[in-house]
């Protein structure tokens, strides 16, 4: 009787593994999130090049650009300007004082970089509205990504192109428009480029390296230039808020609001920047004996 139960112990099918389970992604699913990230990488790649060749003066017409460029879209800025959030006329202080103390070398560079925003603003707005995909595609499931997280992202970006960018004429002519583009385009073709690689089956040692990497100098870059930005379109007749500034109508709510954002800004990158950190390590920390040899 043993020797019977044995043999059909022996000959039972095995239960299938779990990853068996998971439904694999549809070929013509696959295809479009290549052409997707592809896309995307070649958009963030010719607004990285065009900011650099601006910057640096490379084709010799960066001092022809206008310092007060037209927007992205006349359209979708009537829209944006209609909604009280995002109206105001306030300005900023000049950057006069900033520039005066730099070493007269990096003088021609900083100058340069308050007229990006009219060689970049425009496909810039447009490509990176192009991200509200992600969100659908985690929300049809092709993609495995938190959808909070998703959302937080793409919303906070947008929100810089369309509700600050788009809407203060002043955030147009700061420099710190220009490292806030090149973190993102920097950090994005990367990051595209990683996701096509892997949808046809490679993973570059590279692209690893640099995804988690990079962030350690393009991050604190992007978020801060986020932030500032973000500050540099609150009024400055009034340098702190007060009630006094509420009741004579130098801070309006809405300026208020944008000052919360501003403020809350930098936990929401020290949460994301020691998440990053804990990513890289738990990809490129020390491994098991097992897994060292897969």
């Amino acid at each position: 009787m043993a020797k019977s139960k044995e043999a059909k112990e022996i000959v039972a099918p095995p239960v299938p593994a779990k990853a068996s389970t998971k439904k694999s992604t549809p070929t013509a699913v696959k295809y479009y999130l290549f052409a997707y990230n592809a896309l995307s990488t070649i958009g963030w790649a010719y607004i990285l090049i065009l900011t650099l060749v601006h910057v640096f003066n490379v084709d010799g017409k960066s001092s022809s650009v206008p310092t007060a460029a037209t927007t992205a879209s006349s359209t979708l800025s009537r829209l944006f300007s209609s909604v009280p959030f995002l109206r105001s006329n306030q300005k900023i202080a000049s950057f006069s004082g900033f520039e005066s103390r730099l070493p007269s070398l990096l003088v021609p560079f900083f100058r340069r970089s308050a007229t990006t925003f009219g060689r970049v603003g425009a496909v810039t707005a447009i490509i990176q509205s192009f991200a509200l995909l992600e969100v659908v595609h985690v929300l049809l499931g092709w993609v495995r990504s938190p959808l909070q997280t998703t959302v937080m992202q793409v919303s906070s970006r947008l929100f810089l192109v369309w509700g600050i960018v788009e809407q203060f004429e002043s955030t147009r002519r700061n420099p710190l428009y220009t490292s806030m583009v090149f973190a993102w385009s920097f950090t994005e073709v990367i990051r595209y480029s990683f996701y096509a690689s892997n949808l046809l089956g490679y993973e570059p040692q590279i692209l690893l390296y640099l995804r988690y990497t990079t962030f350690y100098v393009l991050y604190p870059l992007g978020a801060g230039s986020e932030a500032f930005l973000i500050y540099s379109s609150l009024p400055s007749s009034s340098p702190v808020p007060s009630w006094s500034s509420w009741i004579t109508g130098m801070w309006k709510p809405t300026d208020y609001a944008r000052a919360v954002l501003f403020l809350i800004w930098w936990p929401g990158l020290y949460v994301m920047y020691t998440h990053m950190i804990k990513q890289r390590r738990k990809i490129f920390g020390p491994k098991s004996k097992g897994s060292k040899a897969n």
